[in-house]
C-alpha cells in the first residue's frame, strides 16, 4: 500500500533510519487548493514512519514556513535531507521568502533529538549560493535561482561533511546549465561553497539529489522533466525526452560522475514516478522508491509508491524487479 493521504498532495521526499524504523519527510499540500501546480507556494514537511516501507503512521508535521515575515523561510519549505551526528540529527531544508516572491532559494537547518520535535537554527540559512560558480536569479535565462533540495552526507575518510544541491552554472546555453553544486562543512554549521560535482550540458535542472555507496561504487540519482532536456542533448542521444529519476556513477563520492546509460532509470514522457531514491531495506537489500507523479490522463497523483526491488549489475548498472 502507497503511502497517499485523501486531503493532501505529497511529493519530494527523503529517509531517515532509526532502528528498525524508517521515517520519512515529504513536501506535501491541501488538496483544497485545487491547482496542483500551486502546491509548491502551499507546501510544509509531513513525517510518517515505517518498518517495511509500505504500510506508513502519519505523525506530526516536521517543518512549516516561519510565522515571522521577511524570515528567509516565511514562504515556502522544500526538500532536503537527515543526517545524525553528535547524537542529534539534522534536517537541512530549503526556504524561500515571501518579499522575493519565493524565487530565491537557500539552504537552512533544523535540529532534533528524536526526530518528530524540530527546532530551527539560529544561525539559519547556512549554505547560500555563490555568485562566482552559480546562476544567480535572472529570469531571463531561468524560472527561478535554484539552490534546493540539500542532501548531505558524512565523507567517510574523516574529510567532514558534504552537500550536494541542485543548482545551475553561471555559464553555457540557458537550457544546459544545471548541476548538482557542492559545499563543504567540518561541523555542520559552517559552509564552504565549492565547484559542481556535475558538469552543464544535458538539463536545465537536476532536482532532489541522493548520492549513496553501493559495494565499491557511489550513486548520483537525480530527477528531471522532458521539457528540461537540452538541445544538446536531445541532437546528441536522438532520444524522446523523458521525465523521471536518471543517475551516474563514480568511484569516489565527490566525482567524476559517469553515465553509464542515456535511459533513465525510471522516466517516461507522461512523468509517472519522480523523485526516485535507492533504500537500503536490509544488509544488501536495497530497493528503489519513488512519487507516483502523473497519471496517463496528465492528472496530478501526489502519493508515494510501493518500494521496487533493486540489484546491480556487473557492470554498475542498477537493475529494477518487479514489486
Amino acid at each position: 500500500m502507497s503511502l497517499s493521504l485523501s486531503d493532501r498532495w505529497i511529493w519530494d521526499f527523503w529517509l531517515a533510519k532509526d532502528g528498525p524504523d524508517f521515517h520519512i519527510y515529504y513536501l506535501q499540500a491541501p488538496r483544497s487548493v485545487g491547482d496542483p501546480g500551486e502546491r509548491h507556494w502551499h507546501a510544509t514537511i509531513g513525517h510518517a514512519v515505517s518498518g517495511d516501507l509500505q504500510q506508513w503512521d502519519i505523525l506530526p508535521d516536521a517543518i512549516v514556513p516561519s510565522t515571522e515575515d521577511g524570515n528567509w523561510d516565511d514562504y515556502t519549505t522544500w526538500t532536503g535531507s537527515v543526517i545524525r551526528h553528535a547524537g542529534l540529527w539534522y534536517m537541512f531544508y530549503t526556504g524561500g521568502n515571501r518579499g522575493e516572491k519565493g524565487l530565491i532559494q537557500r539552504v537552512g537547518m533544523a535540529i532534533s533529538k528524536d526526530l518528530i520535535n524540530w527546532k530551527k537554527y539560529d544561525a539559519n540559512p547556512v549554505i547560500i549560493s555563490e555568485p562566482s560558480r552559480y546562476e544567480q536569479l535572472d529570469l531571463d535565462l531561468w524560472h527561478d535561482q535554484a539552490w534546493r533540495d540539500p542532501w548531505v552526507f558524512e565523507d567517510s575518510r574523516g574529510e567532514g561533511f558534504y552537500a550536494f544541491i541542485t543548482a545551475r552554472a553561471n555559464f553555457g546555453p540557458p537550457d544546459g546549465r544545471g548541476v548538482i553544486a557542492l559545499a563543504k562543512s567540518s561541523d555542520l554549521l559552517g559552509w564552504e561553497v565549492l565547484d559542481p560535482v556535475t558538469s552543464p550540458g544535458d538539463f536545465g535542472q537536476l532536482e532532489i539529489p541522493q548520492v549513496t555507496r553501493v559495494g565499491e561504487l557511489f550513486y548520483l540519482l537525480f530527477s528531471t522533466s522532458a521539457e528540461f532536456h537540452s538541445e544538446d542533448r536531445l541532437q546528441r542521444t536522438g532520444s524522446t525526452p523523458a521525465t523521471g529519476t536518471h543517475y551516474l556513477v563514480s568511484e569516489d563520492p565527490l566525482g567524476p560522475y559517469m553515465n553509464l546509460t542515456d535511459k533513465f532509470l525510471v522516466g517516461d514522457h507522461t512523468g509517472s514516478r519522480y523523485g526516485g531514491k535507492l533504500v537500503e531495506k536490509a544488509e544488501g537489500q536495497w530497493a528503489l522508491l519513488a512519487m507516483r507523479h502523473f497519471g496517463e490522463d496528465g492528472c496530478f497523483i501526489g502519493e508515494l509508491d510501493d518500494p521496487v526491488p533493486v540489484e546491480f549489475g556487473n557492470d554498475g548498472a542498477i537493475l529494477l524487479g518487479s514489486t
